[in-house]
Order: structure tokens, then sequence, then C-alpha cells
């Protein structure tokens, strides 16, 4: 595993950074945004979709350019940088991941030229299993079209999709379905959470007409989780480096006592908490990222869980930087709440560090010889 970044991946991480600070600045793209239930603006979608990001992990056979998780890790990183709130993680990751493992049929290929084009975004709607209830019941000869009848809480940029991924129990078993969000018998309401950069909603699903897409095995359900988890982790990661940036620089010109406050050791200390705390998750997010790809099953659920049970750790990085800004930190108008806030939703996402924890611990203890 190569920690350092290829030309390529340094290219592609200057290019997209260079692109969110021109055409998706905070002050004036972000702020904007965060009342907006979608939390899409098109024209900076559709220039995503022109640098080939939502194409990343495309196969090259239906308009993508078949990447690795690593560079999309690389993209991941820069937009959470940015705290940009669009459904790129949805679309390019959760939903492409899930595609790419099914077997290859003519809906299958359509849904990922889309994505990859940037003319369809796509949520997926069983990240959650514990708040997934969905049956699908069979009209007419076609097994293939079906209705779905149940609801799906917390799905990340379910009002901004056009296609929503959805898990459900027909006759045959568990299988994965594409759902038109524009259907009837379909509701989306927004479920406002700590990060507001962040869109989530509760689906209702009434009779609302799907297609079957493939059988979901435990498997691919579980490594599409671990995928997502992974790729957040890499989001996560590029707001901890960024507000940590902030913090230093404010620290070197801030002034207090006649002195700037970077020369006192207690600031000291904690610009070197959070530096540490950021490469300590940046090395394990690095690896997950390889593993997402390149790992056994077990390796990789492994390395996502390590990514998962650092995030409180890594959401502390938000915390200490506001003690740095003083007073000016706790404003609305300054960005440092905004991390916070980004780093926090990371720490609650699927479920909070504990629960990753004690199952890394019960890996641990099988391991230990008795």
């Amino acid at each position: 595993m190569n920690l350092e970044l290829t030309e390529e991946q340094v290219a592609l991480r200057d290019t997209t950074r260079r692109f969110l600070a021109e055409k998706a600045p905070i002050s004036t793209h972000v702020r904007q945004l965060i009342d907006d239930p979608t939390g899409v603006d098109e024209a900076v979608w559709r220039g995503l979709a022109d640098l080939g990001t939502t194409g990343l992990l495309v196969p090259q056979e239906y308009g993508g350019t078949g990447m690795t998780m690593v560079e999309a890790g690389v993209v991941a990183e820069e937009l959470g940088a940015a705290l940009h709130p669009g459904p790129w993680l949805s679309t390019a990751v959760a939903a492409t991941r899930t595609l790419t493992r099914l077997d290859t049929n003519g809906a299958v290929g359509k849904l990922l030229t889309g994505i990859a084009d940037g003319t369809t975004i796509a949520a997926v709607g069983f990240l959650d299993l514990q708040s997934t209830s969905v049956t699908a019941v069979e009209q007419g000869p076609d097994t293939t079209d079906v209705v779905l009848r149940g609801e799906i809480a917390a799905v990340p940029d379910a009002a901004a999709a056009d296609i929503l991924l959805a898990l459900a129990e027909d006759p045959r078993g568990t299988a994965f379905f594409a759902v038109k969000t524009g259907s009837s018998g379909i509701s989306v309401t927004p479920e406002p959470g700590i990060d507001q950069t962040r869109k989530a909603s509760r689906v209702a699903l009434n009779g609302t007409s799907a297609h079957r897409l493939a059988s979901a095995s435990s498997e691919t359900v579980d490594a599409v989780i671990d995928d997502v988890l992974i790729a957040t982790a890499a989001d996560a990661l590029g707001a901890a480096r960024a507000v940590m940036h902030l913090a230093i620089e404010y620290a070197k010109v801030r002034k207090q006592f006649g002195q700037v406050i970077g020369s006192f050791q207690a600031i000291q200390h904690l610009c070197v908490d959070m530096y540490e705390t950021v490469e300590l998750a940046r090395s394990g997010v690095i690896h997950a990222l390889w593993a997402a790809d390149n790992a056994d099953a077990h390796e990789r659920h492994l390395s996502a869980l390590r990514a998962k049970a650092f995030a409180g750790r890594l959401a502390t990085v938000g915390d200490t930087a506001i003690q740095v800004f003083g007073g000016i930190g706790y404003t609305w108008e300054h960005d440092a709440h905004l991390y916070l806030k980004r780093l926090l939703s990371w720490s609650a996402f699927l479920g909070g560090p504990d629960r990753y924890l004690t199952e890394l611990g019960a890996h641990l203890a099988k391991k230990t010889p008795k």
C-alpha cells in the first residue's frame, strides 16, 4: 500500500480543490444552500460531473473513469474541506458501489451512465438497516415491476435524488429496487440534523412503482455500508484538516497582551493536539480506502470499523479549533461552527463511535490467544 499520492491523484486533488474554491466557496455557495432541502446548485453539480468526479467509480464502458476508492477518497476529502453540501457521496460512492456489485443488466447500465455524465442523482436507502422496513408486491406477469410499501428513515440526499435505491423483501427474498422519486405514492420529508450542510429525509412508500434490479446478498449490503463509512471518513478528514489550518493561521496573527497567541505554549499544545489527531485519522483513512478495493472482506470491514471508531476523536478537532478562535469561533458569521457540526455529524453517522469500538474489541478478543 502506497501512502503517497501519485501524480494523477495530486492533479485530481488540485483540480477539485481549485474548482470548489472558485465555484463553490463557503461564503457564497455553502451558506446559501443551508436552508435548501436538496443542497444542490445545478451549475456546481454540472461542473463536478464535467470534471469527471461523479463517474470516478463508474466502469469505463458506462462512461466513467473506472478508478478506485483511493481516488474517490481524494475527492471526498476536498469536498469535506469545502463543506460541500451536495449529494456526491450518495451518488458517486454509495449508489455507484451498489450498482457495480450487481449483475449487469440494462437498468443498471443506464443508471451508471446517468451517474457518470451527471444527469442522474441517486440516493441509497438501506445504509441503516434498523431504520428500514420495506416490502415489495409484484404486479402482473413481469416480476421485475413491483410496488413498494414501507418507510425508510434518515436517507441522505433523498430530496435531491432522481432515483432511490431501496432494499425490500419480495417473494424471492431480499432484493435491490430502483424507485423514481417523482413517482406517485412516495413522500420525502426533511429530517434536520446538527449539520445543516448534510441533507437527510424520511421516505415513505405507499404503493410506489419500482423496478427490481437484482437479489441482495448480505455480503453486498455490508460491502456498500463499509464503502460509505470509509468515503465519509475521508470527507470528515478534509473538514478536520481545513478547520485545523484555519485555527493555526488565526493563531499566527491574533494578538493578545502584545504577542501573537501562537507564541503561547497553551495554544501551541492545542494546535499540536489537532495535528496529531488529523494525521492519525489520515493513516486510517488511507488504509481503509486501499482496503475497500484490495483487501478481503474481513480486512475491509475492520478498516471501516477503525475509521468510524476514531470519529469521536476527529470531532474534537472542531471543538479544539473553536478554543483557539475564542469568542469569534462561536459566531454564526465564522465558519468554525460549520466545520464542528460536519465533524459531529460524522461522529453520529450510522451510530456513535462506542458501537464500533465494541465491535472492534470483540474482533480483538477473538484473535487473542488463550
